[in-house]
């Protein structure tokens, strides 16, 4: 990454990174208002350098030591402290010394990076949805930080954790097919046993019954979720509601296309909007985001 001295280069960047690898969750971002906006640029930057260090690893191994020493190098920045020039802790930094942003997010975020690595099973739901809260709750966490909103912080935490929890089992269902085809399996051990079903039976679709039975549970339970967190929405920021109603009305939607076609679970094609959706969607956003600038 190249080196900087400032953070104005640091923050563009991050949005220069961002838009290049985020595609639509770039677009998304720019309807923030600043600084919100190029402190999710850094943030998703850091997210991207801590796939990537696991996607670059050769073994499990050096994935963990490289994550190790990404996790001493986040606390610096964090600290107001980083180690070195490049943007993404100038950037992090300069975010942490305007916003009070918890450590313990990005701790978690990393070890659910380990847990990814480490191939673990999720015997009962409560296992995965504590990777849930590690990879997902704990980037809301992040994010209503930086968008600020109204209430007790205890229930704006509460709501960002279960809407995590819901675009993570949501990106579990979309991406069953992948996962399983290179050996990964998220979804609970127990509940394929109930269901006297295997996660090879559920990607051939092969008992047709109990592959819907199964995957409508999952899809409720996802759904859920969606509507327990719906209060999160009024409590943000007014200015910053537009891209988390973007967000969210994305991946209901997603879900939603699932439910309506359960089988589409085993499909090797990816489940997505079409191209109408998502441009509905970003027209809608356009217009609650000026709406909530004339305010």
């Amino acid at each position: 990454m190249t080196t900087l001295v400032n953070s104005t280069e640091a923050y563009e960047t991050c949005r220069q990174i961002t838009r290049a690898r985020a595609r639509n969750f770039y677009y998304g971002l720019k309807l923030l208002p600043e600084p919100q906006r190029s402190s999710l640029y850094a943030v998703y930057t850091w997210m991207r350098m801590a796939d990537d260090l696991v996607d670059d690893a050769a073994t499990s191994k050096d994935a963990a030591e490289a994550l190790s020493a990404f996790r001493a190098q986040t606390e610096s920045a964090l600290n107001g402290r980083p180690h070195s020039n490049e943007a993404v802790w100038i950037a992090l930094a300069d975010v942490a010394g305007r916003t009070a942003l918890e450590h313990e997010p990005f701790n978690q975020m990393l070890q659910g990076q380990l847990d990814d690595i480490q191939e673990q099973r999720y015997e009962t739901f409560a296992d995965l949805e504590r990777y849930c809260h590690r990879v997902a709750s704990s980037v809301g966490l992040v994010c209503i930080a930086i968008w600020g909103y109204e209430g007790s912080r205890e229930r704006a935490e509460e709501l960002a954790t279960k809407r995590g929890v819901a675009f993570q089992l949501t990106n579990i269902l979309r991406d069953f097919n992948e996962d399983y085809a290179i050996g990964r399996v998220y979804l609970p051990a127990d509940e394929f046993k109930a269901h006297n079903l295997t996660p090879t039976q559920l990607n051939e679709w092969s008992d047709k019954k109990a592959c819907l039975d199964f995957t409508t549970e999952q899809i409720d339970r996802a759904m859920q979720y969606y509507i327990e967190s719906e209060e999160l929405d009024a409590m943000i920021t007014p200015r910053c509601q537009p891209t988390l109603w973007a967000m969210t009305r994305i991946y209901r939607q997603l879900l939603t296309k699932l439910s309506e076609n359960p089988a589409r679970l085993a499909d090797p094609r990816r489940l997505r909007l079409s191209g109408l959706q998502k441009s509905a969607i970003a027209i809608q956003a356009r217009l609650r985001s000026s709406q909530a600038n004339r305010k």
